[in-house]
């Protein structure tokens, strides 16, 4: 069946030789070319990636980011006209300040019913069309954006827009094809290509000595992470520098994913504060803002960075305060640091020194930790503080959660025992994505246990009947937490924060705060999920143990928690 190929198999191939698994999509009018092609590949039973038909664009685009951020692997997101791009322009913004690469692409028409023997559809005409093309709509969310120009361009447009999402810094590229330019007769290349990995520059080696002599002298070293744990390689990398040379690691309130084991004696909790006066050396390892306000920086530190991308385009405002940066690839440049260290002459004595003293303050951390745990599990309404501990007590080892607690992020750096690489995500740029982030997550680990954690705010913000639906359709269990404290927490504080004696507190009226919301663990019954509400502390473990043998049985599970706000 090769006869009659058009631009729908170009697109199809393009990806083929990009080496995506996935099609995250949600139809548009414009696609049935690549369609036709999709049925082709069916047929013939060629080796391609696989259609996913999701019922919202900001939902085919974090299934994209979830399974990217968990695999490695670029995905595809094919979205509607310039519409669909406006509903997944959450998710492609999302990805662009993560950094994950990604190829969306939508369509247009171009003739509008005037062109002899083809008729796009009214649609066209009358509403669907982009003045300047769709590209105008996605520029500043993308690292690049372009039209297909040709059918003889289209095949080689694909591989190009995929090479650059990958290329440092990644990022996701928009890629418009119009339906005139689909519907043409295209011939399958002489010679395909699987196109190569991209490969990230690496930081010169002179410089990385030059780090590694400031690492043997330093008394205080320090490293701050807030993305290091990307992959499991670089989160081995960091984890044995620190350990070679006892320096203290520090997870900042922002971190993306898990970075260092958090029972490690070198882990240092979230705060940078406590060194911020006696740090003589800081390693800022991938990461956007170490410190804020970010003029504040350490007293007496030389700041290095160390960064694939250290100065973030997408940033109106960085202030990193840099004496030195290792710009490159971040596994290769915390495995060169630490062979090199090996080479440098050290004081031992100082190194031992050095380790015992940050293992006594982790001791102290956790002290405090199970102190404040054990005074939490009591309170009612139930405490964040041991709702945090409850999931690392009820649920696997191998746990992955996705994190969207927003008013209790701090709570949820300090508490929640997640543990190992890949074992946190937190969820970056607008709210109401952790459902897709997670069930991308768990199509690319189906083994693992995935946890969505949110506020009952940012929960509502979420296409919830959509995400709800696609992950029983095609059996994604997840279990959702909700922290339900009946209302928009961040937007009371921020008010207290400008007006501490205004007229809102006064009279108890917060414009901003209520919600109002629905109960949220009935909200999957149409879709055969489980559901149920705790107020009792002493139900909460039995509840999440309850929660994940659904989740086991093929049932995603919402658990809706009354927190204390």
């Amino acid at each position: 069946m090769e006869d009659h190929l058009d631009g729908g198999e170009a697109i199809l191939q393009g990806f083929r030789d990009l080496g995506i698994d996935y099609i995250m999509a949600s139809p548009g009018s414009e696609w049935g070319s690549f369609w036709e092609a999709l049925a082709r590949q069916k047929v013939n039973g060629t080796p391609g990636p696989a259609y996913l038909s999701c019922w919202h664009e900001t939902l085919a685009v974090d299934l994209a980011i979830g399974h990217t951020l968990a695999s490695g692997r670029m995905q595809a997101a094919m979205l509607h006209a310039g519409v669909g791009l406006l509903q997944g322009s959450v998710g492609i913004h999302a990805a662009l300040i993560q950094n994950v690469p990604m190829l969306v692409v939508s369509g247009e028409a171009l003739t509008y019913g005037e062109q002899e023997g083809f008729n796009p559809g009214r649609q066209w005409y009358q509403n669907l069309s982009v003045v300047g093309g769709p590209q105008r709509l996605v520029e500043p969310i993308v690292k690049w954006a372009s039209q297909a120009p040709s059918i003889e361009t289209l095949y080689e447009s694909v591989l190009r827009a995929g090479q650059m999402a990958q290329r440092t810094p990644m990022g996701p590229v928009y890629l418009n094809v119009p339906i005139e330019t689909m519907m043409k007769p295209w011939s399958r290349p002489a010679r395909l290509r699987r196109v190569p990995a991209t490969i990230a520059p690496r930081a010169p080696v002179p410089e990385i000595e030059k780090v590694a002599e400031l690492l043997a002298n330093a008394e205080n070293p320090v490293i701050t992470t807030e993305g290091a744990g990307r992959r499991p390689e670089t989160y081995a990398a960091l984890k044995a520098l620190a350990e070679a040379l006892a320096i203290p690691v520090i997870e900042t309130p922002s971190s993306l994913f898990s970075n260092f084991p958090k029972d490690h004696p070198l882990h240092q909790g979230p705060s940078f504060r406590p060194f911020f006066d006696t740090a003589d050396l800081v390693l800022v390892v991938r990461s956007r803002a170490p410190w804020y306000p970010p003029r504040q920086r350490p007293s007496k530190a030389t700041i290095v960075l160390i960064d694939e991308n250290p100065y973030r385009g997408h940033m109106v405002y960085q202030n990193l305060h840099a004496d030195s940066v290792l710009e490159g690839e971040v596994t290769f440049t915390l495995q060169t640091l630490r062979e090199l260290a090996s080479t440098v002459r050290t004081d031992a004595g100082k190194i031992a020194e050095r380790r015992a003293r940050h293992e006594q303050r982790h001791r102290a951390l956790d002290e405090a930790r199970l102190a404040s745990v054990a005074a939490a599990k009591k309170k009612r309404p139930i405490d964040p503080v041991w709702l945090c501990a409850a999931l690392g007590e009820a649920l696997p080892a191998d746990t992955v959660y996705v994190d969207e607690s927003v008013s209790h992020r701090d709570t949820v750096e300090a508490h929640l025992r997640n543990r190992g690489p890949q074992s946190f995500i937190k969820v970056r740029g607008a709210l109401g994505q952790s459902l897709g982030h997670a069930l991308g997550v768990k199509l690319a680990l189906p083994e693992r246990p995935v946890v969505a954690l949110s506020g009952d705010g940012s929960f509502l913000y979420n296409p919830i009947t959509q995400s709800l639906g696609y992950s029983q359709r095609d059996n994604l269990p997840i279990l959702i937490v909700v922290f339900n404290n009946n209302e928009y927490r961040a937007m009371r504080t921020e008010h207290l924060s400008y007006y501490p004696q205004g007229v809102a507190r006064q009279h108890d009226i917060f414009y901003g705060a209520p919600i109002g919301g629905p109960k949220y663990a009935e909200l999957g019954a149409p879709f055969g999920c489980w559901g149920r509400r705790v107020e009792d502390p002493a139900e909460l473990v039995p509840a999440l143990r309850e929660a994940h043998a659904a989740t086991k049985d093929g049932r995603t599970a919402i658990l809706d928690v009354v927190v204390n706000p």
